[in-house]
């Protein structure tokens, strides 16, 4: 027997195998002892008209499958003189070198930032004092921004083909296998820094090269106008300054969406660059328990439901405003990359049991706003994230501590006095994020409020004094798109640059921006004649 059977349980019978068991055994009407194999596809929480239930979505007949089984292929032994640099270890750099290891390419793989220990230290002095290192921080290093920021693996994709890879090769080092069957799967940021170091060390076991500590500062060229292409990367030693000049065949461009430096470079080296739509807002966070009891009402606590999280988006005056990020039992992070622009962000622990819940709440930012406000180049949506930054690092006085305003008092079009106890550890100072958001010019605070009165409709209680907005979340994706050829992702201005993953423009999340580095690592593959085949089609 091979079929698909769905079940509809309630929270209780969901956790219990026995339970889970005779109702698979009644749809299919057969004794519990006859059950065939079944293997878990897919489990959700339905919590809609009040009614919670937890989905599951079981594969009659097919068994579970071994770990050993999980993300296969595996890299093997890189051979050669490496002709591949890759610009950045976050997850489009880290899987675009895991792809071409597996077709055993060498490659070097160059980060400014730290590995994950030392790194962490930094991070400790950033939320204890609120000094940025430039270089080491919630952006940049080892696993990039998504290894102390959460590890959602949210995704609008199936989890079939390259998606399912992605999440099988998570799991093959050290990510909960969870993930491969949550509707929403989470690793945490405690357990997603031990998941990238496997890799990266599974990958230096193999032979492929990585550099810490190295920012580059140059891609050198060769050719004539209109046939050049990528020769050498020039790199600088964070600490003792030196430069160090890297052959390069191609270049991985997978330096994440913080670093605007390489805007500057991509840009002055004639790379196609264009204006790219983004969001720009807040954080917004309430106590946990209230959230709980807005989603699940009499079952709010239950452990088979773990903290509840939303998602909201609403149109006001045509322009989108949303949620973002939603993390439930989390922390609001400083995510700053310099002393002079303040950014926040959100982040959990694979427990999710923080006593706070918080989301972006961010207003859709379009290229016709760039024009409005005459910044019509293509780094001009930069230009409007770093208005609001400046801003609020003003209106915090410093320290990346945050301007703050109770949900309350900003929907009355009034700053705070006064705000709650807040998972931000730098600290919260009582101000009007408003301020911040209208720097842009572009007025999002009045739309922001317009949707916030939607949203404490649908969730009531959502505008409570108990609730506050932090500012401000304005890196939600890049504001600039590195132009490629769609039919094999090469950079338009500059042959064998290779832009990938979020800084690009290409992705907007973990799994999109491993998904791009493995499809850039394949076209690479298929330049230097080599191939390896991936088939996740049936997974």
């Amino acid at each position: 027997m091979n079929a698909t059977l769905e079940l509809d349980l309630e929270p209780s019978d969901a956790q219990d195998g026995d339970a889970v068991r005779r109702a698979l055994a009644k749809r299919l009407g057969v004794a519990p002892g006859a059950l065939p194999a079944a293997r878990l596809l897919k489990r959700s929480i339905d919590a809609r008209r009040g009614r919670v239930r937890v989905h599951l979505t079981w594969a009659i007949g097919e068994p579970e499958p071994l770990a050993s089984e999980l993300g296969l292929p595996h890299p093997r032994e890189v051979t050669g003189r490496a002709e591949v640099v890759v610009v950045g270890d976050g997850p489009a750099g880290l899987f675009a070198a895991y792809g071409l290891a597996r077709a055993g390419i060498a490659c070097v793989v160059v980060d400014r930032g730290k590995q994950v220990q030392p790194r962490r230290r930094d991070l400790k002095i950033l939320n204890a004092r609120g000094g940025v290192d430039a270089d080491s921080n919630y952006c940049f290093g080892e696993g990039g921004a998504g290894t102390y920021s959460d590890g959602k693996l949210y995704t609008r994709s199936h989890k079939r083909g390259p998606v399912r890879d992605v999440l099988e090769i998570l799991a093959l080092h050290g990510a909960p296998a969870d993930i491969l069957v949550d509707a929403r799967p989470h690793i945490g940021s405690n357990l997603l820094p031990r998941v990238v170091s496997a890799m990266r060390e599974r990958l230096e076991g193999v032979g492929v090269s990585f550099r810490f500590g190295q920012r580059v500062t140059d891609i050198l060229t060769q050719g004539a106008s209109g046939e050049r292409r990528v020769c050498a990367v020039r790199v600088e030693h964070v600490d003792s300054g030196e430069t160090e000049e890297l052959p390069a065949r191609f270049v991985v461009l997978a330096t994440g969406h913080s670093a605007r430096d390489v805007f500057v470079l991509a840009e002055r080296l004639g790379v196609g660059l264009e204006a790219k739509d983004f969001a720009l807002g807040v954080r917004i966070e309430h106590p946990q328990a209230l959230i709980d009891r807005i989603q699940f009402g009499q079952h709010a606590g239950h452990p088979a439901l773990g903290p509840a999280s939303y998602k909201l988006v609403e149109q006001v005056e045509g322009r989108g405003v949303f949620s973002f990020c939603m993390c439930p039992g989390g922390w609001i992070v400083p995510a700053s990359t310099d002393a002079e622009h303040l950014v926040v962000n959100g982040m959990s622990l694979s427990k999710r049991n923080s006593p706070y819940a918080n989301s972006g709440l961010v207003v859709a930012v379009s290229r016709a706003d760039f024009s409005a406000l005459g910044l019509d180049g293509p780094l001009g949506g930069v230009e409007i994230q770093r208005r609001a930054e400046r801003a609020a690092e003003r209106l915090g006085g410093g320290q990346n501590r945050a301007p703050a305003t109770r949900v309350s008092d900003f929907l009355a079009g009034r700053g705070s006095t006064s705000v709650p106890e807040s998972s931000y550890l730098p600290g919260l100072v009582p101000s009007d994020v408003a301020l911040a958001l209208d720097a842009t010019g572009l007025g999002l605070a009045e739309r922001l409020r317009a949707a916030l009165r939607v949203f404490a409709r649908r969730l009531r209680g959502f505008d409570t004094e108990s609730g506050v907005l932090v500012g401000v979340e304005s890196r939600t994706s890049s504001p600039v798109r590195l132009v490629r050829r769609p039919d094999d992702l090469e950079a338009v201005g500059l042959g064998g640059l290779y832009p990938t993953g979020e800084g690009a423009g290409y992705a907007g999340g973990i799994v999109s921006a491993a998904v791009d580095g493995l499809n850039v690592a394949r076209q690479i593959t298929e330049r230097l004649g080599t191939s390896v085949e991936v088939d996740r089609g049936s997974a």
